[in-house]
């Protein structure tokens, strides 16, 4: 670092994300990239924006917020865009938190959550999970503070049904409980997200991506639903950051892949069937598999600490994720890819296994 970095900073330790080399016939298992490439329609969808990229696109994302209203059964007002949900996270913990509101989240969770904290010089709780590395929402009721909830958890991808978050709302009236769901579009059931609990909690902020089920990990494209007291205090944010945050590439890019229901549905069903056999597969190799309702599943082996199984799996040109934390660090973070792909993992597994 330079000598001009603030000392406020100096200490400040960035989010790790997962490795992204650029290396010919890797296998990466280690971002939860979905391994489908978008929506048929988005490619021309984007192509058609391109004459109007010299002009600032809609900094309201209008057209983007019809379509997931709709699809969603929210009003516009309720919805608010950004730059991943990387960004509405960021903003929902800068506009609901500080000295006297700290942020409550689980210690083996999504890595950014202490990142941002440390940023804006906001206290953090740190709740433990259960020895299971279940989340147990009794734990966050009448905290009295912010608290956001990753549902399904990363890593551990562990998903609770909204009903179970009910008294967390209800416990915390005045403080804002945000929700986390990347992954939610994976879950088997119908009803997976809360979403709905929106219409019946103003303290509730729901943030979802198109990063994951909707392939869009490069566009960048996150949103949030909330009340419309809560979407106007994070716009209060946005424009006083980055008014323009949402590019129109990426505007048309996402309105044309809500367009297109059934190639969701079709490799989100995908994307399950190779979890549900993946877990199979690694069960029947002793591995231990925490149940998922995300793109990826977290496994260990007695054979094998964690680190050295992915170093042999690097080694053999497959990409998994390792969390060198005391609670984690027996454990890989195995994305969910297409059959193929779950195969060759698993001939690379048998080799590696069968050699100890």
């Amino acid at each position: 670092m330079s000598r001009y970095l603030t000392p406020a900073l100096a200490g400040l330790e960035p989010y790790t994300p997962g490795e992204q080399p650029r290396v010919q016939n890797l296998i990466k298992l280690n971002t939860n990239e979905n391994p489908y490439p978008p929506a048929p329609g988005v490619a021309a969808a984007v192509a058609g924006e391109v004459p109007a990229l010299r002009r600032y696109c809609d900094l309201n994302c209008t057209a983007l917020k019809d379509a997931a209203a709709a699809r969603l059964g929210v009003g516009a007002e309720n919805l608010l865009f950004g730059n991943g949900s990387d960004e509405n996270l960021m903003l929902a913990i800068r506009a609901f938190c500080d000295a006297q509101r700290p942020l409550a989240f689980a210690d083996v969770t999504y890595g950014f959550y202490p990142v941002w904290c440390d940023l804006f010089g906001i206290p953090k709780h740190i709740v433990p999970l259960c020895e299971d590395l279940s989340l147990d929402p009794a734990a966050y009721c009448g905290l009295g503070q912010t608290i956001v909830i990753a549902n399904p958890n990363a890593p551990t991808g562990r998903w609770l049904p909204p009903a179970a978050l009910v008294p967390v709302l209800e416990a915390n009236p005045d403080n804002v409980v945000i929700v986390d769901e990347a992954y939610v579009d994976f879950c088997d059931a119908e009803n997976a997200s809360c979403v709905p609990l929106t219409r019946r909690y103003d303290n509730l902020l729901v943030v979802q991506t198109f990063s994951k089920s909707r392939s869009m990990a490069g566009a960048r494209l996150g949103f949030c639903v909330g009340s419309a007291g809560l979407i106007a205090d994070l716009e209060r944010v946005k424009y006083s950051m980055n008014p323009y945050n949402v590019n129109a590439l990426t505007q048309a890019a996402g309105a044309a892949a809500l367009a297109d229901e059934a190639y969701f549905r079709q490799t989100t069903a995908a994307i399950r069937a190779a979890r549900t056999w993946t877990a199979a597969m690694l069960t029947a190799l002793g591995f231990t598999v925490l149940p998922s309702q995300a793109n990826f599943l977290f496994a260990k082996t007695p054979k094998m600490d964690g680190e050295g199984l992915y170093k042999a799996l690097r080694a053999r040109g497959i990409l998994v994720r390792h969390f060198g934390a005391p609670r984690t660090k027996d454990w890989l973070r195995i994305t969910v890819g297409t059959p193929e792909q779950m195969q060759a993992l698993e001939t690379a597994l048998r080799e590696i296994l069968l050699s100890k």
